[in-house]
């Protein structure tokens, strides 16, 4: 049973924050699926009766429930509506018509604490929605000051370098955006009912959740999106807190981002941050983290294609569309619709639109940009600065360009509701989306639409039924649909003159080809709606928590560095008590180690044995019953300087080409063809890649070349070592050699040479000789020691033994293995050795009863 964990830096503002208020429903301890259930898996309270059926619902939660909220001021009543643009609620198109959705968010209104609990008990009962109700000071310090001064500009690449451009960073902030997430975790736990329901979690404003939800429920089957960028490692790794952050959302079993950029600057972070490693898995990147895969998932969101033509046929576009052909009569309509923020480029637009103006005279009279500016989701000196430059700008354009009924830009700075905008989509021949920063952008998926149009919208349009639609668009690259739009012209929005050339470009682009590139953008945005993002996005989801009840699960780590170690049942932490039991009951023992990463971490500097290694290997040596044999990669000379003072020791060099019986006996080669002449060839293309790679080597054996980048720069030593790897399996495909992958390196070396071997032939001659192994025990870190793994076992059952040894095949670390045992580091591996070396000097061991250890495996 795992401790209760607590996060000190919140201990002075809400106590501990790791601690979950009881569910009101009651959980059953007892599986109804196969699987194993661990002990950290319930508080012993969880003991309700597990015949109840149980409804497998999709949990959604964001910062905002898909709900509009009046109050009336006379009755003092609230009312609630659906909120039909929120995407949250669109996605339910995704999942079949008989799946329960709840939502779990927070009101976009200020309900009084006397009504909470019947808003509550209302907007359960009436829309399957849980309000989180945040103490206001609470939810300024979480929304508006770290969400909003703290993530939102660096996750769009702004570092508060001085005080006027970003807030720096208060862990007062911190504190409450971590009690928020709290909250939300709360809720919901009060209403998921079963280890079956699938939890989406949305966006940066709950980034920490996936911790709190893990530790309640360590098999929750959860996922989370983010809708924002992901920043560069360079960007990120700014950031305080970003270790607790990066934790929080492995604890999630899907991760979803809209382009494959967010995605490998997130699995970047990772693996600078906290040296994970990641492989795509047939077609889907997964990260290994203690035991669990973590999917990434990379696609961008769609629209709810019913919502927009819905709005097209509406009575007032139709309307709306015939006032502004009528206004702009003879005119050609460029439209581009933005937030007020910092980050959408809105007067970088507008720069370019008067240079366009400045280089085509020919265009002024004829061109108009119609600019939307939504209402800014944040305050601040920032947004005041650039609401007032765009309409500066705006002034000037319109002042040197325009004239008496005709204004080159039209600024419209209120709220416009989403069928007039249909309307200004539907007439517009290009629409611009300039963002410097963007996390997707919906705006061109609903231009491709609306010019698509509808029946009623052509018929309002003057188009003739049957007629080729066109489309015509300007994105910057820096938006997250933009990959998503290859017939789209995508532009740096900082160079004003190349956006410029490109509005240009696309108003006067060929109608054939603006019919091509729109029919190809409409196939898309078609076919990929929101329906179809949310359906993906729940099958990956439900094959990423397939193997939840396959293995046993351990909650490890406080605070907000809990994590899930998830193992195979049959893989455990190899036991100093079990393993000296069987230790002290047999007689015959054959013990193999590693060197690197086993009796000597890979971090250290030093890499020869430290004086405590060489004592515990005499101590183990010195046992008559023991044979002990180092087996490494490393070079003979090496090891026979470092082991001179263990006589006894045996020692594979090499991975087993060269090999000794003890410090007194010679060393034996593997009988193989002694034709190196293959190192000619791959010597010079290891080479070429060390100049390439700072920090990389060339580590030259008798047998063996091996290319070394631990010390290169991680993301780019991994992709400089899966080249050459595919290089020299090239130019030595017809050589007898093999190239392997391991920890850091790309080793070439004779086939037949493995660690594998080694074991074979130790495990073989204690046969031959009559003493058949009762005890055998291998331990290591790496690729190459799985061989050893595997061969040991085969050799000692396939053998005819009087009875089956003990076997101990233990890896160093937690990770998938075909050793059925691990240890977590080089410490715990020299402690069991020094426990096995106590027993073997004890006084105790001589007299312990020899007994039969069948069962032991």
């Amino acid at each position: 049973m795992v401790s209760s964990s607590c996060i000190s830096l919140l201990d002075l503002a809400s106590g501990d924050m790791m601690n979950f208020s009881q569910a009101p429903r009651a959980l059953p301890r007892i599986m109804t699926v196969p699987g194993i259930i661990s002990d950290i898996d319930g508080d012993g309270t969880n003991d309700g009766n597990s015949d109840a059926p149980s409804t497998v619902k999709k949990i959604i939660v964001s910062n905002y429930l898909p709900l509009n909220a009046q109050k009336d001021l006379k009755s003092g009543k609230w009312s609630f509506s659906f909120d039909e643009d929120s995407l949250l609620l669109q996605m339910k198109d995704g999942f079949s018509e008989n799946t329960e959705v709840v939502y779990v968010g927070s009101l976009r209104v200020d309900v009084d604490t006397s009504e909470q609990e019947e808003v509550s008990q209302q907007l359960l009962e009436e829309f399957n929605c849980v309000p989180t109700f945040i103490p206001s000071e609470i939810y300024k310090n979480f929304y508006h000051g770290f969400c909003k001064h703290h993530l939102w500009p660096l996750f769009h690449y702004m570092l508060p370098m001085c005080p006027d451009h970003g807030n720096r960073f208060d862990r007062l902030l911190w504190q409450s955006y971590v009690s928020t997430n709290k909250i939300f975790a709360d809720k919901v736990m009060e209403v998921i009912n079963s280890e079956e329901d699938y939890v989406w979690v949305h966006d940066y404003h709950l980034m920490v959740l996936p911790t709190f939800l893990r530790k309640r429920f360590n098999r929750i089957k959860l996922g989370f999106f983010l809708h924002s960028p992901f920043p560069s490692s360079e960007i990120y790794r700014t950031l305080p807190v970003r270790d607790e952050i990066l934790k929080a959302l492995l604890n999630a079993d899907l991760i979803g981002f809209h382009t494959f950029d967010y995605a490998r600057h997130f699995l970047s972070c990772c693996s600078r941050m906290l040296g994970l490693n990641y492989e795509s898995k047939r077609g889907h990147i997964g990260l290994e983290y203690f035991g669990r895969t973590v999917y990434i998932k990379i696609l961008p969101v769609g629209i709810h294609m019913g919502r927009v033509e819905s709005a097209l046929n509406h009575p007032s576009s139709s309307i709306k569309v015939k006032e502004i052909q009528k206004q702009f009569k003879g005119k050609r309509l460029v439209v581009g619709v933005d937030d007020m923020d910092i980050f959408k480029g809105i007067s970088l637009k507008l720069l370019a639109m008067e240079h366009l103006l400045q280089q085509n005279s020919g265009l002024q009279g004829k061109i108009v940009l119609v600019q939307i500016v939504n209402p800014a989701r944040s305050s601040g000196k920032a947004v005041q600065e650039a609401k007032m430059e765009a309409h500066t700008i705006t002034k000037r354009i319109n002042d040197t360009f325009g004239f008496p009924g005709y204004e080159p830009v039209v600024l419209i700075d209120r709220h416009v509701p989403f069928c007039e905008k249909t309307a200004y989509f539907a007439l517009a021949e290009c629409c611009i989306v300039n963002a410097v920063r963007d996390g997707m952008n919906l705006i061109p998926y609903k231009y491709i639409v609306c010019r698509q149009g509808t029946l009623k919208m052509d018929e309002a349009l003057g188009v003739a039924s049957g007629s080729r639609h066109t489309s015509s668009l300007v994105v910057s690259e820096f938006t997250g649909c933009s990959p998503s739009l290859s017939g789209a012209i995508r532009v740096n929005p900082w160079d004003i003159e190349a956006v410029a050339n490109a509005l240009n470009v696309a108003i006067n682009m060929p109608d054939l080809e603006k019919q091509l590139r729109h029919e190809k953008h409409y196939r898309f945005v078609s076919s990929h709606d929101v329906a179809y993002w949310a359906r993906s996005f729940m099958q990956d989801l439900t094959r990423a928590c397939e193997d939840h009840y396959s293995k046993r699960c351990w909650g490890i780590g406080f605070g907000l560095n809990f994590r899930i170690l998830s193992l195979s049942p049959s893989f455990r932490k190899l036991s100093n008590d079990y393993i000296i039991s069987a230790y002290k009951r047999t007689s015959k023992r054959a013990i193999f180690l590693d060197y690197d990463g086993t009796v000597v971490a890979q971090t250290s500097i030093p890499k020869t044995p430290s004086p405590e290694v060489i004592s515990v290997l005499n101590n183990l040596c010195s046992d008559p019953r023991n044979n002990v044999f180092i087996v490494s990669g490393r070079g003979k000379k090496s090891l026979s300087d470092w082991f001179a003072q263990c006589e006894n020791l045996g020692i594979a060099a090499e991975h087993g080409y060269f090999m000794r019986w003890s410090g007194m006996s010679d060393w034996e080669t593997r009988s193989l063809a002694a034709d190196f002449d293959w190192k000619n060839i791959a010597e010079p293309v290891m080479k070429l890649y060390t100049e390439a790679t700072d920090g990389s080597y060339i580590e030259t054996k008798e047998s063996a070349l091996v290319w070394h980048h631990q010390d290169a720069d991680p993301d780019f030593g991994s992709c400089q070592a899966k080249e050459l790897l595919d290089h020299l399996e090239n130019v030595l495909a017809n050589d007898p050699v093999v190239v392997k992958r391991g920890q850091n390196i790309i080793e070439v070396k004779p086939q037949g040479v493995t660690k594998g071997f080694v074991a074979e032939k130790v495990l073989s001659s204690m046969i031959a000789n009559g003493k058949p192994p009762d005890f055998v025990l291998c331990i290591g870190d790496d690729r190459s020691d799985e061989d050893m793994f595997e061969s040991m076992s085969n050799t000692a059952y396939g053998s005819s033994l009087p009875s089956a040894p003990a076997i101990f095949a233990c890896t160093v670390g937690q990770k998938p293995s075909k050793a059925r045992y691990y240890l977590d580091d080089t410490v715990d591996v020299l402690a069991l050795l020094q426990c096995l070396a106590d027993a073997s000097n004890s006084k105790s061991s001589s007299t312990e009863t020899q007994v039969s250890f069948d069962n032991v495996v």
